[in-house]
């Protein structure tokens, strides 16, 4: 069929009241043409969304070697990996040394939600803090922070913030509770939280994680160490 013609049909798919006037051939022609249409689009989105992540390199569940820390939460992991980070709202704490595995598998999961066209971030807590510092709009950064369907803030105890940079997270972790999904990956336990925050916001920002939340702490060797 000519290009004038197909151009006839999405111009009648368009204007038609009802899409069943069009025949069963011009059916032929358009059904394919929507559908890779719309695969384009999704493509498109997708390579948005990663763009926007703030994943440097891409990293799936299916590149982690489970074999060489068979103590990370495998189990765990994995039922995250299946959640509709658009309908159900889940917090996880991955906690442990350097090392070990955490960053890669809560990239992963934030990449698994974006394949899925799920907008999601990952940012590292010193990260988070220069930008909060340098912008020139903080009420905006806070509230793209606060409300992105997925958020991962990664290496959680590396950096001490200031009251101000503390208040700040705690609002984007408060503004995000029951209403969007946080991973945090952290070398500190709960009860250390208090080196990093004061006790009032430590308490309050674990309160608000705890809700459908997932604390999940292990040990094992370095994957640094092995390559």
């Amino acid at each position: 069929m000519s290009t004038t013609r197909t151009h006839e049909i999405w111009t009648r798919l368009k204007l038609a009241s009802e899409i069943s006037d069009l025949t069963e051939k011009e059916w032929g022609v358009v059904l394919p043409l929507l559908e890779k249409e719309l695969a384009a689009r999704e493509v498109k989105r997708i390579k948005h969304l990663l763009h926007r992540s703030g994943i440097r390199r891409i990293k799936r569940l299916e590149d982690f070697d489970w074999k060489f820390n068979p103590k990370v939460p495998r189990t765990e992991i994995m039922e995250l990996a299946r959640t509709s980070w658009d309908k159900e709202v889940r917090n996880a704490v991955f906690i442990g040394t350097s090392g070990i595995g955490k960053t890669h598998l809560a990239e992963s999961l934030c990449m698994r939600a974006i394949e899925n066209g799920i907008p999601a971030t990952c940012i590292s807590c010193h990260d988070l803090v220069e930008k909060l510092k340098a912008s020139r709009n903080k009420a905006s950064l806070v509230h793209y922070y606060a409300t992105v369907k997925l958020l991962c803030l990664d290496e959680l105890g590396y950096v001490f913030p200031t009251p101000d940079q503390a208040n700040d997270i705690f609002q984007i972790v408060s503004k995000r509770s029951e209403l969007s999904s946080t991973i945090i990956t952290t070398n500190l336990l709960p009860a250390q939280w208090g080196k990093i925050f004061e006790a009032a916001t430590a308490t309050a920002i674990l309160d608000r994680l705890s809700y459908n939340g997932t604390f999940l702490p292990w040990e094992g060797p370095s994957y640094r160490k092995k390559k």
